[in-house]
């Protein structure tokens, strides 16, 4: 029995295969998604059963339901979706560009670029511009992070070596400004700036969360679903690549630059949300194989079901505390990293 599903266009204009084994790892991470996000959107200090929930979102609940959960909760339960599946993503597209297992948007120093450029703007536009500003200054410390790491890691064209040891040295260089920042400025700002770099989801909204990070996840995701054959060519190495016709350095640009913007956007959001860009990925190659035709969609089904876990344990574990959302990705995380530090020392 064939493991593969022939895809063909009108007239044979297309013709691909897809893994039967893929669709259904795809199949079981939406169910599993859509399960954590009801029962996420019915858990508060008024607690909402899944049936009741799945009447709101049909649009037969009761009124005081529909204004919680559509008011309060369901904002929070799209952001985990949007920033998981877009750092998740991120993630993938960057270990396959750089080659390195180890490298993720928090580690290369994307994340700490659009988190500098956040707490720039607490500390010095925050009394005098409005908070919806916000998003704009991460993904602007984002793109000018990675600007400077690639032109320092230029030497006749990029290696990837030298960019991933460029962006963890950037990185602790942006966390120590940020840190600096937050002991000299005032005590609420070093309030908000902290819970920004732990990462948070807590409190977003419609208009100033969902509406601005949606058009950026519906344009570049479907982007870098495209791209996956570019990724696979990319991480066979340059001088392969090169052989089969693909412009590497200008490709490898525009991958990196999908990837700084997937990033951005979600730090821009949810905050220096750290692991998930390193995590998901690996989890869908052990599921799905090495392929980025599988790898980044089952990455972003990962990722958002990992913030939503993650997200639900924040406001329950701890409740009546709303713990954020990053430390619970970190304790996962952290020893993730370290157990795939010891694999690559002994492979």
């Amino acid at each position: 029995m064939s493991k593969y599903l022939t895809v063909r266009g009108k007239k044979s204009a297309f013709s691909f295969l897809v893994s039967k084994r893929m669709l259904w790892v795809i199949l079981g991470l939406v169910i599993a998604n859509a399960i954590v996000f009801i029962i996420g959107t019915g858990v508060g200090s008024v607690k909402v059963t899944p049936i009741e929930v799945i009447k709101v979102l049909l649009g037969v609940g009761a009124d005081t339901q529909t204004v919680i959960v559509h008011s309060l909760r369901l904002p929070r339960m799209i952001i985990a979706v949007l920033v998981g599946a877009s750092l998740a993503v991120s993630g993938a597209i960057l270990q396959g560009l750089i080659r390195n297992p180890l490298a993720s948007p928090d580690i290369v120093g994307i994340t700490g670029g659009a988190s500098l450029g956040a707490v720039c703007f607490f500390f010095f536009l925050g009394s005098t511009m409005s908070i919806q500003w916000l998003p704009l200054f991460a993904i602007i410390g984002a793109f000018v992070s990675t600007f400077l790491i690639y032109i320092l890691a230029w030497k006749k064209g990029v290696s990837p070596l030298r960019m991933v040891m460029i962006g963890i040295g950037m990185s602790s260089a942006y966390s120590s400004i940020s840190y600096m920042l937050m002991i000299s400025g005032p005590v609420i700002l070093a309030n908000k700036s902290m819970t920004f770099l732990t990462g948070s989801i807590y409190g977003v909204s419609w208009e100033k969360d969902v509406w601005v990070m949606l058009p950026w996840v519906i344009i570049l995701l479907p982007i870098a679903l495209l791209m996956a054959r570019e990724v696979n060519v990319q991480e066979l190495g340059q001088d392969i690549a090169a052989g089969v016709g693909s412009a590497v350095q200008a490709k490898r640009a525009l991958l990196i630059l999908l990837s700084v913007a997937l990033a951005g956007a979600a730090v821009a959001i949810g905050g220096a949300i750290g692991f998930i860009g390193l995590m998901a990925p690996h989890i869908a190659r052990k599921m799905v194989g090495p392929a980025f035709g599988g790898v980044l969609p089952v990455s972003a089904l990962i990722g958002s079901l990992i913030l939503l876990v993650a997200d639900l344990a924040a406001r329950t574990l701890f409740s009546p505390l709303d713990i954020p959302a990053g430390v619970f990705t970190a304790v996962i995380g952290a020893p993730f990293f370290v157990y795939l530090l010891y694999k690559n020392r002994h492979s």
